[in-house]
C-alpha cells in the first residue's frame, strides 16, 4: 500500500461517552510517529483517532452502506444527484478512476493503518486496558477487511474464494513509501480469515460494557453478519444468539424510535437497540445517509411506488417513509446529527431466525424458532403474527425491516438474485480497484472487466 500516513491524528472533539475516561491531548492535529506511540496513554489517545478515521464520511459514514443501496438496485429508488460518481455507481458502469470508490478504498485502508499502528504497539498498554484496547482496534480492522473484500472482490459464493482475489492483508503500520510497501491481493479466503481472527480476537477481549465505542456484542453481532454472507449459517445463527440473549439490547417498543429525531437537528445518543453506531454531532462526524436519503439535505434518492408497495396494510414501517415536493423519502436518515446505525439488533433476530430455518431440522440455536423470532420483528412494526413461516417471509421481512441501510447490494449477491437483467456474479457489480492504486502499486491486479 503506497500511502503516505501521518502517523497519528488526534480528534480532540470526539464524545467521550459515560463510562469512557477523558483523554489528555496535545492540541496538535499531528505529531510524528517516533514521538507518538510512547505511553499507554498516547496509544489510546491513537485508538480514538483510529474510531475517526473508520467513520469518515466515505467509509463508514455511510458512503459504501449507500453504495451498496445504488448499486444494487433496480427499480425501488430513483437517483436525482448530480455527483458523477454516485451516478455512474447506479448505473452500473464505474470507470476504474470513479472518486467515490477510490475514497472508500482509501477510507478503509487508513483506518486499518490506524488500527495497525495501535496493534504494533500494544505491550506499552497499561495492563488493565491492554484487552479493551487489542480488542477495539482488531474490530475496526476485521471490520473494514470485511467491507472492502465485499466491494472489490467476488462474492464468497461466485466461484472459488480460495483462488479469488480479494484486497490486499496488511498486518504492520505503513510508515513510508518503499518497495516492500507494495502488497498483492491476497485471496477472498485469506481475508476472510483474517478478519474472522480478527473479529474472534475482539469478542474474546471486549468488555461488554464500552460506551459507544466496540462492545463484546458489537463484535459478535458483525460475526454473525460475516457468517450469514459466507452461508455459515451455524456460526452466523450462534453470533447473532449471543447478541440477542446478552441482555445489552432491547428492541424499541415503536420501529420510529429506533431512528430518533425530535423535530429539529440535535446530537441523539445511541438507542438500546444500537449495538454499534458511529457518533455525529455538531462538531463531529458526517452521516452520508443523511446527505443522500433526506430532502431536507441533498434529497438525491427517491423511493418508488415498487418499494412502497411491498408493506402490508398497518405496517409501521411504511410509515418512516414520507412525501415531499411530490417525491417520497426515506425518514430514518432525517437528522443531519444522527449517528450512523451499523448494527442494530433487530438484523441479529432476522439472521438467527433465516439460519435457523435453514439449519432445520437440527434444533433451532437459542431455543427460539424462526417463526417465533420473525413474530417479534412483526409485532413491532404492528403487524399480525404469522401462523406459520417461509423463506420467503423471512427474507421479505429483513428486506423491509433493514430497507435503504446498505444491504441491497450483499443481499443480492449471497442469495445469488438479480439487479435487472444482470446476475448476481455480473462483474459490474464489483468495484474496479481504483486506478490510483494500480498505477503506485504494481503487485495489484485489476478486476474483471475493468
Amino acid at each position: 500500500m503506497r500511502y503516505k500516513i501521518y502517523s497519528i491524528i488526534l480528534f480532540t472533539a470526539i464524545l467521550i461517552n459515560t463510562g469512557c475516561k477523558k483523554l489528555d491531548t496535545l492540541p496538535t492535529q499531528s505529531i510524528d510517529e517516533s514521538a507518538a506511540l510512547n505511553t499507554s496513554a498516547d496509544v489510546q489517545v491513537a485508538l480514538v483517532g483510529t474510531y475517526s478515521d473508520l467513520g469518515s464520511a466515505d467509509f463508514y459514514g455511510g458512503l459504501p452502506f449507500l453504495a451498496s443501496d445504488l448499486l444494487g438496485d433496480f427499480n425501488e429508488i430513483a437517483w436525482s444527484g448530480t455527483f458523477q460518481g454516485l451516478t455512474q455507481i447506479k448505473n452500473k458502469s464505474i470507470p476504474v478512476d470513479n472518486g467515490f470508490v477510490t475514497r472508500t478504498w482509501q477510507s478503509g485502508y487508513r483506518a486499518i493503518n490506524d488500527a495497525n499502528n495501535v496493534l504494533s504497539a500494544i505491550a506499552i498498554v497499561n495492563a488493565n486496558q491492554k484487552d479493551r484496547i487489542e480488542g477495539e482496534a482488531s474490530f475496526i480492522r476485521g471490520a473494514a477487511y470485511f467491507d472492502l473484500v465485499r466491494l472489490f472482490a467476488k462474492a464468497w459464493s461466485d466461484g472459488s474464494p480460495a483462488t479469488n482475489l480479494g484486497v490486499p492483508i496488511v498486518l504492520t503500520p505503513t510508515r513510508g513509501i518503499t518497495d516492500e510497501d507494495q502488497k498483492a491481493r491476497n485471496t477472498v479466503a485469506e481475508v476472510y480469515t483474517q478478519l474472522l481472527t480478527d473479529l474472534n480476537n475482539a469478542e474474546s477481549k471486549l468488555p461488554v460494557s464500552n460506551g459507544f465505542y466496540a462492545t463484546k456484542g458489537a463484535a459478535a453481532a458483525m460475526l454473525a453478519r460475516v457468517y450469514l454472507q459466507k452461508g455459515d449459517y451455524a456460526n452466523a445463527a450462534a453470533a447473532a444468539d449471543r447478541v440477542i440473549t446478552s441482555g445489552r439490547y432491547s428492541l424499541r417498543a415503536n420501529y420510529t424510535d429506533a431512528f430518533p429525531f425530535i423535530g429539529i437537528p440535535s446530537a441523539i445518543a445511541n438507542t438500546t437497540e444500537d449495538v454499534f453506531a458511529i457518533q455525529v454531532n455538531a462538531t463531529q462526524g458526517v452521516n452520508s445517509f443523511n446527505t443522500h436519503y433526506a430532502s431536507s439535505n441533498r434529497g438525491d434518492i427517491d423511493i418508488n411506488p415498487s418499494h412502497l408497495n411491498l408493506y402490508e396494510t398497518g405496517d409501521t414501517r411504511r410509515a418512516l417513509f414520507y412525501k415531499d415536493g411530490g417525491s417520497d423519502y426515506c425518514g430514518k436518515f432525517e437528522n443531519v446529527y444522527g449517528n450512523v446505525r451499523l448494527l442494530r439488533l433487530a438484523e441479529m433476530f432476522l439472521i438467527r431466525a433465516e439460519a435457523n430455518f435453514r439449519l432445520f431440522p437440527a434444533a433451532p440455536v437459542g431455543g427460539v424458532t424462526p417463526l417465533a423470532d420473525i413474530n417479534r420483528i412483526r409485532s413491532r412494526a404492528n403487524l399480525e403474527p404469522l401462523s406459520a413461516v417461509t423463506l420467503p417471509d423471512i427474507l421479505k421481512e429483513r428486506k423491509l425491516e433493514l430497507a435503504f441501510e446498505g444491504f441491497t447490494l450483499h443481499d443480492v449477491k449471497r442469495l445469488q438474485g438479480t439487479v435487472g437483467v444482470l446476475p448476481w456474479n455480473d462483474t459490474k457489480l464489483v468495484y474496479p480497484i481504483p486506478d490510483r492504486e494500480m498505477r503506485v502499486n504494481l503487485k495489484l491486479v485489476q478486476n474483471d472487466g475493468y
